[in-house]
């Protein structure tokens, strides 16, 4: 069992951050082996570069903007606001300001606990 898997409850303060990219961190919060919890912390100008995956993912913005682009259609969106991302379409981030967004994927990541 990795760390946090399948855990009940979950301290943010007992997990550390991890740099994935220039200005971008995460912690990877609960999950098992159908969903995953991340959250995911950005400097402003940071990018999610455009990737793809075969997870469904469901992010919420918990602090600042962004501009988000799913299959070539860009939308600003602020905290309050989500986004849904089917499997395998073309998705990335541009952090407006500084921001935290939080992702819900299943199934999980297994890829982000290496």
């Amino acid at each position: 069992m990795k760390a946090n898997e399948g855990k009940p409850f979950i301290k943010a303060d007992d997990i550390q951050w991890e740099t994935v990219d220039n200005g971008v961190q995460r912690k990877i919060l609960g999950f098992d082996s159908e969903i995953m919890m991340v959250c995911v912390k950005f400097e402003q100008g940071a990018v999610g570069t455009l990737h793809h995956h075969v997870h469904r993912q469901n992010t919420y913005v918990a602090e600042g903007s962004f501009e988000v682009t799913i299959d070539g259609v860009k939308q600003a969106l602020k905290q309050g606001d989500c986004f849904f991302v089917a499997p395998d379409l073309v998705h990335g981030v541009l952090a407006l300001e500084k921001g935290l967004l939080i992702d819900v994927f299943t199934p999980y990541r297994e890829e982000f606990l290496k």
